[in-house]
């Protein structure tokens, strides 16, 4: 490395060439290193970015907002050949696509709701095995993403089945019927639950006094009050779940959303397509859920309990 000499106090450094001392040769192997010129700067995207001029971020947003324009005008396709398109596919999209989306919520809550009602029950039964049972049905399907559900459906129940030597064939969308009726399910449950636990315990107790089974006391008391107060919430859950059957076009079930994709391929997929469309699937499924929405808040105003 280097000698020290004791005189003069200091290092006296070995001179490797192509370092510290000057090559020889038609090739060195290492250039002399300048430190000062290869010191590091920390500052080297900061300094490059305030050298840059105050619009630049402006000409950036313009470039960003008007190629997509220059590029779709390229192919001579505009949004008024988009409503084109949107008008004269609209009565199949309406007729086989919106209307099947409403088949499938109505079949979808009609099972939702007697097996909810079944699950809510049981929820209260005199049986502790049924009421564990039942509420951990409840728990499950109702903390349970609705897509998963859909998905393991599809999976799990078979395309076809055999009774008696006939073979019956499952359609997806039945699978998807079901699929949404396991959440559905659930959230009813709760709420034939919750309106039966709201009748007040009094009425128990005259009615167990006056010799009633409790089978009488909930045919015939407890319940009749209770369907006012689950018309509303149940009102509510048909809105959402009409809203949730957009899902099922991602298994495949050809309804509006499907529908819309297929005719927009058939149109060329052009990007003026998907506004249109899709705002189109938006306005029909509000103009069907809005008043759903309206008339259960009336419900609800209307079967309020009064203090």
């Amino acid at each position: 490395m280097g000698k020290f000499h004791e005189n003069t106090g200091v290092w006296n450094m070995r001179r490797i060439k192509g370092v510290n001392a000057p090559a020889t040769g038609n090739l060195p192997v290492l250039k002399p290193f300048d430190a000062h010129r290869h010191s590091p700067d920390g500052y080297i995207f900061v300094r490059w970015l305030a050298a840059l001029p105050w619009w630049t971020p402006f000409a950036l947003l313009l470039i960003m907002i008007a190629w997509p324009r220059f590029a779709y005008a390229q192919d001579g396709y505009d949004l008024g050949d988009a409503f084109d398109a949107l008008w004269r596919w609209m009565p199949f999209l309406v007729k086989s696509g919106f209307l099947f989306n409403v088949l499938i919520s109505v079949l979808a809550m009609a099972i939702g709701t007697v097996a909810g009602a079944a699950l809510g029950l049981g929820q209260i039964s005199p049986s502790r095995m049924v009421r564990g049972a039942s509420w951990f049905a409840t728990q499950l399907f109702r903390n349970s993403p609705w897509l998963v559900l859909l998905f393991i459906v599809l999976l799990a129940l078979p395309f076809e089945i055999e009774i008696f030597g006939k073979i019956i064939r499952i359609p997806d969308w039945m699978k998807g019927v079901f699929g949404l009726s396991l959440p559905v399910m659930a959230n009813i449950s709760e709420v034939v639950r919750g309106a039966v636990q709201s009748v007040p315990t009094a009425q128990w107790e005259a009615a167990e006094s006056l010799a009633f089974t409790r089978r009488q006391i909930l045919w015939q008391i407890i319940l009749p009050q209770c369907f006012k107060r689950m018309i509303p919430p149940w009102m509510n859950w048909y809105a959402i779940l009409t809203m949730a059957t957009p899902l099922c076009s991602l298994l495949g079930i050809e309804e509006l959303i499907t529908l819309s994709r297929q005719a927009m391929e058939s149109e060329d997929n052009h990007p003026e397509l998907l506004m249109p469309f899709f705002g189109f699937a938006l306005i029909l499924f509000f103009a069907y859920c809005y008043p759903i929405a309206r008339w259960t808040i009336s419900l609800e105003r209307k079967y309020a309990v009064k203090l």
